[in-house]
């Protein structure tokens, strides 16, 4: 009897220890979630601390840039919905069968996607003050949109006229180096995020003085770069404008959408389609048209860049891009959009942008000036023209 008493408290104290061991291993782990969890907790509050002191989330040591703190929309047909999506506006979305299965069914179905964007208000509001306001398109790169921009925004304060520039080329933005800016930074105040001023006359904003290195990657998709755009046209305090002037990509991509989308109540004057004589840039063009037609955007007119070699020494003009299909004049009364004018081919026009100084200043009597000075009347008359009897 006593070996077995002995056998029995053995084994009965193995059982205990086992049961301690476990125990302690469960509170072990529960520490652990708990300080997890904590951790996690501590590192959303730091990253909305950041977000708050860096727009833009901004990561100099791998040469790309992030964000934190713009929110990502849901876009009219999600990335991962099937191919037969209606669209988030759709009064079928989230209810047709192809539906089914679909992670934002049950969004769609709510109704939320439809409902009016409050910072279209925003805008509105905060661009109530901005007598002009003009898109400026391309339907490919390279063909001297940015340039021209610059260009229209320097001639238009020469005129003695209050201008903003807004670059939402966020992937390239090139206008900072165009109007002399590298370098400058954006400054926050109450009254929201304040434009970096060529003069009191030119102000600017883009996401080149955003970047702490400007040979930074900027790698963001669509959503990304919408809620940057918002911010731009929400927090911005432009003040009171002759013409806010925004620079876009080329083609017709998110960034478009979102900028119509955010300006449909804001008495958006058009666009201005920036082209080269070509047939391989018409073609692109064409279709920068009858993107602008679907969205109900008007267009102010197309201006032919890079039209021709302006000689500097004795001003003969030779065609470098043949118009082989009659050039934009002939595409313009093709499709009956009205013609701004073109701009020649000048050595000086790229100096002058690498410079960060207006053409005119390089050749103020030459005929680049004379044409830019040409396309800004032009476009002048076209924005005092009522959008419906344009």
């Amino acid at each position: 009897s006593r070996e077995l008493f002995w056998a029995m408290s053995d084994r009965a104290s193995h059982v205990v220890t086992f049961a301690c061991g476990a125990a302690l291993g469960i509170v072990a782990a529960g520490a652990v979630g708990v300080l997890a969890r904590r951790v996690e907790n501590v590192g959303q509050t730091s990253n909305e601390e950041k977000a708050l002191q860096d727009p833009l989330g901004t990561n100099a040591g791998d040469g790309a840039t992030e964000t934190t703190a713009v929110s990502e929309e849901l876009p009219e047909k999600p990335a991962d919905a099937p191919e037969s999506c209606p669209g988030v506006s759709s009064e079928a979305a989230g209810k047709q069968a192809s539906c089914a299965g679909c992670p934002n069914q049950k969004l769609c179905a709510s109704g939320e996607a439809r409902k009016p964007d409050p910072a279209v208000a925003e805008v509105t509001d905060r661009l109530a003050g901005v007598k002009r306001k003009i898109l400026v398109l391309s339907g490919k790169g390279g063909v001297g949109k940015s340039t021209v921009s610059a260009q229209l925004a320097f001639g238009m304060a020469a005129k003695d006229m209050d201008v903003g520039l807004l670059d939402v080329d966020i992937c390239g933005p090139s206008v900072p180096r165009m109007l002399g800016l590298l370098g400058q930074g954006v400054h926050q105040s109450s009254e929201g995020w304040s434009p970096v001023y060529v003069d009191d006359r030119l102000a600017v904003m883009s996401i080149g003085f955003m970047l702490p290195n400007q040979d930074d990657a900027i790698i963001w998709r669509g959503p990304r770069k919408n809620g940057l755009i918002k911010q731009f046209l929400t927090d911005v305090n432009w003040g009171n404008l002759d013409a806010l002037i925004i620079d876009t990509p080329p083609g017709t991509s998110d960034e478009h959408l979102s900028i119509v989308s955010y300006l449909s109540a804001a008495n958006m004057d058009g666009a201005v389609i920036v082209t080269t004589p070509q047939e391989v840039s018409l073609m692109d063009v064409r279709k920068e048209i009858n993107f602008a037609k679907k969205v109900n955007l008007r267009i102010i007119g197309v201006i032919e860049n890079m039209s021709g070699y302006a000689c500097t020494k004795c001003g003969h003009q030779a065609d470098i891009f043949v118009p082989s299909t009659g050039g934009a004049e002939a595409m313009c009364k093709q499709m009956g959009v009205p013609f701004l004018g073109r701009l020649p081919l000048d050595a000086r026009v790229a100096q002058s942008g690498d410079e960060g100084v207006p053409f005119s200043q390089k050749a103020p009597d030459g005929p680049v000036s004379k044409c830019i000075d040409h396309v800004i009347s032009s476009i002048l008359r076209q924005t005092d023209i009522p959008a419906d009897a344009a």
